[in-house]
């Protein structure tokens, strides 16, 4: 990020961001998203034209053709190369759903090998895509955690900001970062990723038909018990009685994505996403300072939810309000302490950057228009956590929470993050003006 970015992205949160207005184009009959060719496409281009403005985008196959996965992974005729899958991870035990199952608003999962399961794939082939035991589809194997030493991708920079799996890197807990596998006819069904997180797919082969709907759409879509529908495309949508807005939702915009494109799904988009042929991706779900709000408001939300739930029970039971934040992680994978550690070890990262940087890089390699994580990017993601631990502790559900035990505590954090902005913002522009007598004087 350079400085011009930078300015242009604080000025940018509290105008317009997640405006229904970005989104009206979107909510025209066949919508389409822009697809991105030129492999000169930068990292500020796709940050200031689709993260910033949380919009989809397409990149053409030619940004992923270097990837391991897409050459040996891929038969010649462009099918899953499973003597491939199976020399290198066949023991591996995968989660797979059953697509034909509905499990509340999603499939049920059990866990087998990976070769009981491309066993079960070509007999399901054989059998002209039809078996006994349903449509099954792999996913969300954390492959890249189990296997770190092979080489079948590599992060694209335009998502190399990714707080999320950047946090439980450092936990070595868990990531983000999923394979799916499945035939055609497999398909996932309508939902919001976790955390109202983006998300990027890539085709490593076959075909996949997206369904994406812009925020705010799915409140159209939600049932006279304020519920979201299972299958997006089912008639019984069309029954007012069931679903009394539907007829006010725009229609969906829909892509295919062919092999070796890579979609950006932004934040809070809901989706539904069908495989057209038998078809590997690779996935990651991920989130940095342009999305950390939603990801709050979302938190904020869930709560909300939890809490009515069990509102009855609030002057019977002791610690009503830890109970519920029990209950939210249990759904969501999160509570409010642990996302106030979330948004603390991010910054004690970007906190470590900035005083590095000065002592062992020269000036003009700080200061340079880099496509990764540089001190304007760290000086931005710091101004927005500072924002969104401020909300946080004004909370007053944050409020009635055991903080004293977190260290350091969230004001004191707080109060650290505002005097490291200030010092770095000084710095930066000091930084920027050096630069530009040097080229003055080079010229």
């Amino acid at each position: 990020m350079d400085g011009e970015t930078y300015v242009y992205a604080s000025k940018f949160f509290g105008k317009h961001q997640g405006s229904p207005l970005a989104y009206e184009r979107f909510c025209q009959p066949h919508a389409n998203v822009d697809y991105i060719k030129r492999e000169s496409f930068t990292y500020l281009d796709f940050f200031k034209g689709y993260l910033l403005p949380n919009l989809p985008c397409v990149f053409s196959s030619s940004f992923t053709k270097s990837w391991g996965s897409r050459k040996y992974w891929v038969t010649q005729d462009g099918k899953p190369n499973f003597d491939h899958l199976l020399g290198n991870f066949g023991d591996a035990i995968v989660p797979v759903a059953n697509c034909n199952i509905q499990e509340y608003n999603s499939n049920p999962k059990e866990q087998i090998p990976l070769r009981n399961y491309i066993s079960y794939w070509k007999e399901y082939i054989q059998g002209n895509y039809s078996s006994p035991k349903g449509c099954l589809y792999l996913k969300d194997w954390h492959l890249y955690r189990t296997f770190p030493d092979h080489h079948v991708y590599t992060t694209p920079v335009y998502f190399s900001s990714d707080w999320l799996n950047e946090y439980w890197d450092e936990l070595q807990m868990d990531d983000y970062r999923f394979v799916y596998m499945g035939p055609k006819g497999s398909w996932t069904p309508f939902h919001a990723d976790v955390f109202r997180s983006y998300s990027w797919s890539v085709n490593i082969c076959g075909r996949k038909r997206w369904l994406l709907f812009p925020p705010g759409q799915e409140e159209s879509l939600l049932d006279y018990h304020g519920n979201l529908p299972y299958d997006v495309t089912a008639s019984a949508l069309l029954d007012i009685d069931v679903y009394p807005k539907y007829s006010s939702c725009c229609p969906p915009i829909e892509i295919i994505q062919e092999a070796g494109e890579m979609l950006f799904v932004p934040s809070g988009w809901h989706h539904q996403v069908y495989n057209l042929d038998d078809t590997i991706s690779i996935n990651h779900n991920w989130m940095n300072g342009c999305n950390v709000t939603t990801m709050w408001h979302f938190l904020q939300s869930e709560l909300n939810a939890v809490q009515q739930e069990i509102d009855e029970w609030k002057d019977t039971m002791e610690d009503w309000h830890q109970h519920c934040q029990v209950i939210m992680k249990s759904c969501t994978g999160i509570d409010y302490k642990e996302f106030y550690n979330f948004l603390k070890v991010i910054a004690e990262k970007r906190i470590s950057l900035l005083e590095k940087d000065p002592e062992t890089k020269p000036l003009e390699s700080i200061c340079s228009d880099n496509p990764g994580l540089g001190p304007y990017h760290a000086v931005f993601d710091l101004s927005r956590i500072s924002d969104v631990l401020a909300s946080l502790i004004s909370n007053p559900d944050f409020q009635k929470l055991e903080i004293d035990e977190l260290s350091p505590s969230p004001k004191d954090l707080s109060s650290h993050l505002k005097e490291i902005i200030n010092a770095s913002s000084l710095w930066l522009c000091f930084c920027v003006l050096e630069l530009r007598k040097s080229s003055r004087n080079i010229i």
